[in-house]
């Protein structure tokens, strides 16, 4: 039996993400402002702890909506906009939230705390915000906070959701030894459709096959690790459930692609298909850089899965994945078919490899 609301709270991977990060900046924006509010030198009617309460529980609730806005809404909206006007147009309506956000919490502390009427609030409420020196502060106030915010959200995402993280708490300063998922994913035929597209207009095909790819790995929990031209480089902690899970983002990535052929044809005359080298095994992470610090990942594993990558080509085959990868994988007989012991460039023995039929 089906339970009606089974899958009300069935988030994807950046879904949750998405959520949490909201989460995460109302609670943020509350204690900053909690510190301004008790910090201030000259004395204000928010000297009372149910007034500061109060404060607290509305600008946390009304938080997650701007914080909603900014995440789900505006990113997008402005995504293809350099990032400097992107900045601006999102912190413009931001401040804008913000004023109506800043009006309610005022207006109903003024209300609980003075015992004022509504219309007394809205009076006492315009004669603070009429006042230059308010209003300069609170408008300085809101567009550090904001571009603040966006700054962390931007450099978070350049790492891949969880890898800035890593770095900022140093668990990578010392190398360590994984178990991972690895998969390859390039465009097919990238030389043909370079020539007949030209350099701009085959980066712009090359930037939106990425996206549509990107967003297929990323919300089944892939953890990108680098862009190299039209190739991607992503990974899985070696479980169960992320084999699974990678063999969803594949679909999914496909699927990306299918709905969006036509958006491809008309804006480009061609219409791209990718190739999956996958293999699973041992894999040293560590933070290497001095200016530009990354996660770095190396060892056989790496080299193996861009070897069967570029396996795809000479064996004719779509998607290839090696013999260790479909031993942790739960697939059915019929979805893939060996292709026998091949030697694999670099590689002194072979390795047996599997075409996926999916």
């Amino acid at each position: 039996m089906k339970l009606p609301f089974r899958n009300l709270f069935n988030f994807s991977f950046v879904s949750r993400y998405r959520f949490l990060l909201i989460f995460y900046i109302s609670v943020c924006w509350t204690i900053i402002d909690l510190i301004m509010v008790l910090t201030r030198p000259e004395p204000t009617y928010y000297s009372f702890a149910s007034a500061i309460a109060l404060r607290s529980f509305l600008l946390f609730i009304m938080s997650l909506g701007i914080g909603y806005l900014l995440i789900f809404k505006l990113r997008r909206m402005f995504r293809n906009r350099p990032l400097a006007v992107s900045f601006f147009y999102r912190s413009s309506i931001l401040l804008v939230a913000a004023y109506v956000i800043n009006f309610i919490i005022h207006t109903a502390n003024i209300i609980a705390t003075l015992h004022y009427t509504v219309f007394d609030a809205l009076h006492k409420y315009a004669q603070d915000a009429t006042d230059i020196r308010w209003i300069t502060q609170k408008m300085l106030y809101w567009m550090v906070l904001f571009v603040l915010t966006q700054l962390i959200i931007e450099v978070n995402e350049k790492y891949s959701p969880g890898v800035f993280m890593d770095i900022l708490l140093g668990k990578y300063l010392q190398p360590k030894i994984e178990k991972r998922v690895v998969m390859f994913m390039d465009l097919k035929d990238s030389t043909p459709i370079a020539e007949k597209l030209g350099h701009q207009q085959n980066f712009k095909f090359i930037r939106e096959f990425i996206y549509q790819i990107s967003n297929a790995l990323i919300e089944h929990g892939g953890n990108i690790y680098q862009y190299v031209g039209d190739e991607v480089v992503v990974s899985w902690p070696l479980e169960k459930r992320n084999t699974k899970r990678c063999m969803e983002a594949l679909i999914e990535a496909r699927k990306n692609l299918q709905k969006r052929n036509e958006h491809f044809r008309r804006r480009f005359g061609v219409t791209p298909e990718f190739r999956v080298g996958i293999h699973a095994g041992d894999v040293t992470v560590g933070e290497i850089g001095v200016i530009k610090k990354d996660i770095a990942m190396s060892g056989d594993t790496m080299n193996t899965t861009a070897r069967i990558r570029t396996a795809c080509s000479e064996l004719n085959q779509k998607f290839i994945v090696s013999k260790d990868f479909l031993d942790n994988a739960d697939l059915k007989e019929w979805q893939s078919e060996s292709l026998g012991i091949i030697e694999l460039k670099g590689k002194n023995q072979g390795i047996e490899l599997f075409s996926l039929k999916i």
